[in-house]
């Protein structure tokens, strides 16, 4: 069956030129993929800044709620979304167009109806900030502000689904011009909500989702009626309803996977709290996750295009290019890496002036700044891996265990293979059984104090990117292409699949 399932390609000309016309491919892909990202979460950004004009208070309550819904709501949403890669990449590569339309439609319900019970916890918001021990009046401010957050987090939901329906088909251009333009209302709209309308907060909050909804519409208008939508497009009826069901499957691993690590970013600042000097510690740990968050749209979007190429020509019956792909993103990656790296440590000395013109930050931050590297570095290789593991292929991971199911969101490629389980299984070994309790040995027992901290995270950065390199290699890239092309046309994994999820 699976030399039935799986054609192989003959690849004219060797691997040095295969590899070079995926370079062109991945870079075609990943180039605008960072415009699309970095304008997505430039709103945001926008509105942090217009709050911080309001007062002290008003940027805590915002600083809060922000953290807060990142956690409950837009991670949960953004990782579920990330399972279209790997069915709808694969759907393309194998030429069942009439099933990207209907992953996509599935993957919009299943999303909005996450939305329901997530509004319902912002809701609630303040009274869950009192119970922990926060204080009232920053509670109230974040509170208000998840509110009228709400109807920016069902917009949210939508524009995943589209943006990774659109990716796995390469048409991102697009969404570049869509989100751009979306960022260029969000502008003049927030600074009138804030400050003309005194809306404050909630006007701020409305924005974001005032933007996210503009987004959305104009690239809905683009599914309904270009052309190069046209194959792909599927009706919202009752056959929805069974796309639901394999949309999950892969779903609830990838949102699993992307919050195991988008969470313990978030523990490490709250364990930064309980130093001695807690000002100074929380202020220089958030701003080195904050310049790391900003590099990681560069690899992510680098991932994006190893996870649809990888995708595309599985699902194709190619899996010697896909494998070509995967070095390729490599290549990028690392690259990129290199200059970041190089340009960062010689701003060391100023880098800090760009945030805070206290000397003891600054001076703490430079310190710090050979960690950050160390990070982006790693975050480099798990971007580009974890798109293998939104993509659905299972590896029969024979060299170490003889079979193995391991999936992460830092694994691109492993998105593109379907290897969300995977992926899961090392986020959760390398941050919580490696990466935090390195950084609480580090910082509280050895007395590091935030340099602790961070280079625990580290750790379970480098356990994180090594699993996952030993994975990618040992993967058979002819029994992935064969395994998704059977998923795609008989609708069911293979048997052996079936055994290695048991």
């Amino acid at each position: 069956m699976e030399e039935e399932a799986a054609p192989l390609l003959l690849l004219p000309g060797g691997e040095g030129e295969v590899f070079v016309d995926e370079l062109k491919k991945v870079s075609y892909i990943a180039l605008p993929m960072v415009a699309v990202t970095i304008s997505q979460i430039l709103p945001r950004v926008v509105s942090m800044m217009m709050v911080g004009h309001l007062g002290e208070l008003a940027l805590s309550g915002v600083a809060v709620a922000t953290s807060l819904a990142n956690v409950t709501g837009l991670s949960p949403l953004f990782g579920m979304a990330s399972a279209l890669e790997t069915l709808c990449g694969q759907a393309f590569g194998a030429e069942q167009y009439e099933k990207l339309g209907l992953y996509t439609n599935a993957s919009i319900l299943c999303l909005l109806l996450l939305c329901l019970p997530l509004s319902l916890l912002w809701i609630f918001l303040e009274r869950l900030l009192i119970f922990i021990g926060q204080d009232p009046s920053i509670s109230h401010e974040a509170g208000h502000y998840a509110i009228w957050l709400i109807p920016g987090l069902f917009g949210y939901a939508i524009l995943q689904a589209l943006i990774r329906y659109l990716q796995t088909q390469s048409l991102i251009v697009p969404m570049v011009w869509s989100s751009i333009a979306a960022l260029f209302v969000h502008v003049p709209v927030c600074w009138v909500l804030v400050f003309k309308a005194n809306l404050g907060t909630a006007g701020a909050a409305l924005a974001i989702g005032l933007c996210y909804w503009f987004n959305v519409i104009l690239l809905l208008l683009y599914v309904n009626y270009s052309s190069t939508c046209k194959r792909t497009r599927a009706p919202f009826d009752k056959s929805v309803l069974s796309g639901m069901r394999e949309f999950l499957r892969f779903a609830v691993p990838s949102a699993v996977m992307v919050c195991l690590e988008w969470w313990s970013c978030e523990i490490l600042v709250l364990l930064s709290g309980l130093l001695p000097n807690p000002q100074l510690e929380t202020s220089v740990l958030s701003l080195c996750l904050m310049i790391a968050s900003l590099h990681y749209f560069i690899p992510y979007s680098v991932g994006a295009a190893a996870s649809t190429r990888v995708s595309n020509e599985l699902g194709a019956g190619h899996p010697e290019r896909a494998r070509a792909s995967v070095y390729a993103a490599g290549f990028l990656s690392i690259a990129e890496a290199i200059v970041a790296c190089t340009f960062l440590l010689s701003l060391s000395n100023i880098v800090g002036y760009a945030f805070s013109n206290e000397k003891e930050v600054v001076d703490y931050l430079r310190e710090l700044v050979p960690f950050i590297c160390l990070l982006i570095a790693m975050d480099c290789i798990q971007a580009v891996l974890s798109g293998l593991a939104s993509t659905p292929l299972f590896v029969p991971f024979s060299s170490l265990s003889g079979r193995c199911n391991i999936w992460r969101n830092s694994t691109r490629v492993a998105r593109g293979c379907g290897w969300q389980h995977l992926g899961a299984y090392v986020n959760l070994g390398a941050y919580y059984l490696v990466g935090l309790p390195a950084a609480v040995t580090l910082g509280f027992v050895f007395h590091w104090r935030g340099k602790g901290l961070w280079l625990g995270l580290n750790m379970g950065s480098i356990v994180q990117s090594t699993l996952l390199c030993l994975v990618t290699c040992s993967t058979n890239w002819r029994k992935q292409a064969s395994m998704a092309r059977q998923r795609i046309f008989e609708g069911t994994m293979a048997p052996e699949h079936e055994k290695v999820l048991a």
